[in-house]
């Protein structure tokens, strides 16, 4: 038989884009338009609703970028049309491209009830099943002329003061139509069957039964009569359809999904809006399929229907309790999980699933993060903590060098907490349910022979939109298909059961799941990260101080401002805010909150520490950090020890030389650091004839993803700054200092090094006024040590990577992630490098011709791409950096919170006892509050931070009545860690394991 298949291939695409498709549609009137364009930000339903409309047409301009206008349609249907299904047709001016990156639209009815969103694959609303004729049709749509922001270039559409006035529109197709479900169904038959036969081999008898049974199905149908002839044509292809899959078939949980970034190329505001068209689409989904399933994460996003957009939060909470619209992830948002702090992490997971037991009465056992740029090690023991067991992402799969092993694992963390862990092989968090994706997900599955079923969320994402009618209709037709994957839709919770239960003894991940792409979100957008890293430890304070006025002298806890204020920093540690990825509107509007947020919080901390201290002035300094401070102890306020004086000499040969009793510092005329000793050890940290403080400026423009990505190609070119405009001794009446400003390109940097009296630290303060473009600035630290690994510091604890290349994992790692430190070590000795805002850094080692091994580390400070935001980063930026020669682990985290929790001056009247005392410096306080549920209870949460099995007591400092350890939402979790020791409380903690214990007082 000669071969004629891609003869029909080719046949059906053309009859079914061509006569087939159209024909869904056979009748049709328009409808009459109206609309009213809102002055500026969006205004309430009920006044876009009433305000006064001016007739419109298709093919009208509309729309200012980031606009809102409500537009009305209306018509009759004809008489001729009863007993038909009736739809009206809505075309804002959708391009047909990306769904969720252009004008959308929320309809309403006339009583200002929600009917559904509009997006460019979703332009339909049912007006009536059957319809009687004559009868009125009056729908109202909230457009949003969101613009498209071109990818990959500077565009002055991101931010509302820069984008315009231009319309960015034109009205398309307004009718009411005669929908024809017979037409419907056999496009989604012939798509089903044509995607299925195109990821067939070209051999089996399978494809050929397709190929025949779409040859007489197109034989069949009329073109000039589609529409009476589509019944017909679906006989023919009900054999093939019907034909189950084989036993063996992968199983694919379908989950419907629409991955809603909170902020990225659209502001916070917007984020509303897209989850209200998203959530109205899905609730009206969900009535018209019964086996549907829907599944929403971000806690934050259900709060935002709840405060802005009732009329569909109410649809939303009865599909949540008749379990079809399936809140996810446990988390406040989806969240980076690099950079946010131990304790920022923790309450991501306390906000998120307390807001889904308080609303729905769900307790989340699942993380959800199907986009994140990487996951710290950290994580796993947080998850736990918070109740949860399992975590989805796909993100591991967009690495650019290494394939990653599995797809259902367990991930170990640095505490050995294992979570069983799933990557859908899919590949995508926006599966539209295409052939293609589903014989992928089959053919990439990892663990053929082990484990038989992945999950797919499936839906219009990143922007909005979610499942559509087509992809329920095409799953419906893979349930039991031969030649395709099962396909059913299921709730995660189900699939994670089923697929721990056919596979309990997994493969297993250790360490951090590195993202071998979007490394430069650990410096994009510099003033983001330093609001977030500020924000973390003023809330620190806030609590600690708050709680102990109140134990201390009954001042009321702030519990309302506390939790409003954590939820805003939550918020922005969205994956596309903190890491720097979202428009200028986004960050500048951040940086407008982080300022409210520390205004609100420093007065916060004064009130109490005001109360604490005898409402009066004086020699007595209050100490934030977890370590005691020149004799001041940790979470209490005393009178700082006797200091001695630091000296500042002339260098020969032009510079300076800092000294105090631990370490001596030579700075030379070009303000380069060329010599650090650590005098309690008599070692020289750098190499010889190396400089430390040396800024670096490198070019910088990726392949691609320009905020997001930095290029292993930048190293090739590097410019050393060592031009200096100003180098002098700062006087001071303690401590010694230099300061030196300098000069490059359109930017300047002043750079102040101290060194203090009793402290091991060099401190650098940089001060960059950045006006460069496409440039890389890094701060380098040569050191004179030989190590295969360094330190760290991530989420209750460090991780340890390898200074070497050995492996293409290792090589990949050339931008890595720290919180506070970076710790490099022989055994004996160490230098540890903190920070108060920089995330990114990078360490590479040489040996030199002595025999030597220099080992450096960079601090990443600060970048310039153009995409999506033309101005990242230009303005003024500080930077506080901490180099400490001789350092342990212990004084490296330290150090760390050092550099982050300065004392609070000037000091109160009366000293401070903290509620808390511990007398092992490697077990770290992490948080001391009040418990969130107003009983008066005290909180305090700890964890081991040298990464050793360690003992301590822990001491109360006011009256309790009994303790007991809890998980993170502060509920009651036994351990073996905790034990009494008559009023103490006797801790022996594994590496880094976290713990929290809740202390009732009397009274309370």
């Amino acid at each position: 038989m000669h071969d004629d298949r891609r003869l029909i291939e080719d046949r059906l695409g053309r009859v079914l884009g061509g006569r087939i498709v159209p024909a869904i549609y056979p009748e049709s009137v328009p409808l009459r338009a109206s609309m009213w364009v809102a002055p500026d930000e969006p205004v309430p339903v009920a006044t876009g609703l009433a305000a006064p409309r001016t007739a419109v047409e298709p093919g009208a301009r509309w729309g200012a970028p980031w606009g809102t206008s409500w537009l009305t349609v209306e018509g009759t249907v004809p008489e001729s049309w009863a007993g038909k299904i009736v739809e009206a047709i809505i075309d804002l001016g959708f391009d047909g491209g990306m769904t969720g990156f252009q004008c959308e639209g929320l309809v309403y009815r006339a009583d200002g009830s929600p009917v559904k969103g509009l997006h460019p694959q979703n332009r339909w609303v049912r007006v009536a099943a059957p319809a009687v004729g004559g009868e009125q049709v009056l729908l109202h749509v909230e457009a949003a002329s969101n613009p498209q922001i071109p990818f990959f270039g500077p565009t002055a559409l991101g931010d509302k003061s820069t984008a315009g006035s231009e319309p960015q529109y034109r009205l398309g197709r307004m009718d009411l139509v005669v929908f024809d479900e017979q037409v419907w169904q056999l496009v989604q038959d012939l798509e089903v069957l044509g995607e299925l036969m195109h990821e067939m081999p070209e051999d089996p008898a399978r494809r050929y039964d397709i190929v025949r049974a779409i040859e007489r199905a197109l034989d069949t149908v009329d073109l000039r009569d589609v529409n009476g002839t589509a019944a017909v044509a679906r006989a023919c292809l009900a054999d093939v359809l019907a034909r189950p899959a084989i036993g063996s078939a992968h199983r694919i949980s379908a989950v419907g999904h629409a991955h809603i970034d909170t902020a990225w190329l659209w502001p916070l505001r917007e984020t509303v809006r897209k989850v209200a068209r998203t959530a109205a689409n899905m609730t009206a989904l969900l009535d018209d399929e019964p086996d549907f399933i829907y599944t929403m994460s971000q806690a934050a996003q259900f709060d935002f229907l709840k405060q802005h957009r009732p009329e569909v939060y109410s649809r939303v909470k009865e599909a949540v309790a008749a379990g079809r619209f399936v809140p996810a992830g446990g988390m406040w948002v989806e969240a980076d999980t690099n950079m946010p702090g131990s304790e920022a992490m923790a309450r991501q997971f306390v906000h998120g699933k307390r807001f889904f037991l308080e609303e729905f009465g769900i307790d989340n056992e699942e993380a959800w993060l199907p986009d994140t740029f990487g996951f710290a090690a950290g994580l796993p023991q947080i998850i736990k903590a918070a109740g949860s067991k399992w975590l989805l992402t796909q993100k591991i799969s967009w690495s650019q060098t290494n394939q990653f092993p599995h797809h259902t694992f367990l991930w170990e963390g640095i505490d050995g907490t294992r979570i069983f862990t799933h990557f859908p092989p899919v590949d995508t968090y926006n599966c539209s349910m295409q052939g293609r994706e589903i014989a992928h997900a089959a053919r990439n599955f990892k663990e053929k022979g082990r484990a038989s079923r992945s999950l797919a969320p499936t839906g219009w994402g990143d922007g909005g939109g979610g499942t559509t009618r087509e992809m329920i209709a095409k799953a419906a037709r893979m349930r039991d298909l031969e030649g395709s994957p099962k396909v059913v839709w299921e709730r995660p919770a189900d699939f994670f059961r089923a697929a721990e239960a056919e596979y309990p003894e997994p493969a297993v991940w250790v360490g951090e799941l590195y993202l071998e792409l979007h490394r430069a979100t650990l410096t994009s957008q510099a003033k983001t990260k330093h609001g977030n890293r500020r924000s973390e430890h003023l809330l620190r304070e806030a609590e600690l101080w708050a709680a102990t006025a109140t134990v201390r002298t009954g001042l009321d806890y702030p519990y309302a401002d506390l939790d409003r204020l954590w939820k805003t920093v939550l918020l922005h540690q969205f994956h596309d805010i903190l890491p720097g990825s979202s428009i200028a509107w986004v960050h500048r509007e951040a940086a407008q909150t982080y300022a409210t947020v520390a205004a609100e919080l420093s007065s916060l901390i004064e009130r109490a520490q005001w109360m604490l201290g005898g409402r009066e002035s004086g020699p007595h300094v209050f100490n934030p950090a977890p370590h005691a401070w020149r004799g001041i102890p940790a979470g209490g306020a005393g009178r700082e020890a006797t200091k001695q004086r630091c000296s500042v000499t002339e260098h020969a040969g032009g510079g300076f030389v800092l000294a105090n009793d631990l370490l001596r510092a030579e700075v030379d005329g070009r303000g380069l650091v060329v010599s650090l000793v650590d005098l309690t050890h008599d070692r020289e940290a750098l190499p010889p004839g190396a400089t430390a403080n040396l800024l670096q400026l490198h070019p910088d423009l990726p392949n691609s993803w320009d905020a997001w990505d930095v290029d292993r190609f930048y190293r090739n070119r590097v410019t050393d700054l060592t031009e200096l405009d100003f180098l002098a001794a700062e006087p001071d009446s303690l401590s010694a200092a230099v300061r030196l400003t300098r000069s490059f390109g359109s930017s300047t940097v002043e750079q102040t090094l101290t060194l203090r009296p009793g402290s091991p630290a060099l401190e650098i303060e940089t001060t960059v006024d950045w006006h460069e473009t496409e440039k890389f600035l890094k701060l380098a630290f040569p050191l004179d040590i030989h190590a295969d690994r360094y330190a760290a510091e991530t989420q209750f604890g460090h991780l340890y990577r390898p200074t070497h290349t050995n492996t293409s994992w290792e090589w990949a790692k050339f931008e890595a992630c720290n919180h506070r430190f970076v710790h490099i070590a022989e055994p004996g000795w160490g230098v540890a490098l903190t920070n108060d805002s920089t995330y990114g850094h990078d360490l590479t080692r040489t040996v030199r011709p002595d025999g030597g091994t220099t080992t450096t580390v960079r601090a990443s400070l600060l970048r310039a791409p153009q995409f999506p935001d033309p101005d990242t980063d230009h303005g003024t930026h500080l930077f506080r950096h901490a180099l400490i020669p001789g350092a342990s682990i212990t004084d490296a985290v330290r150090e760390g919170y050092r550099t982050n929790l300065q004392p609070f001056t000037p000091g109160v009247a009366a000293p401070v006892e903290p509620l808390f005392t511990l007398d092992n410096d490697d077990i770290v306080t992490s948080a001391v509050k009040l418990a969130d549920d107003g009983s008066g209870d005290v909180i305090i949460r700890l964890y081991e931070a040298a990464g050793a099995r360690t003992t301590g007591l822990l001491t109360p400092g006011f009256d309790t009545t009994g303790h007991y350890t809890c998980d993170l939402l502060e509920r009651p979790a036994p351990t073996d860690a905790v034990t009494a020791d008559g009023d103490r409380i006797r801790l022996q903690l594994r590496p880094f394991q976290l713990v929290t214990l809740r202390f009732t007082r009397p009274g309370q």
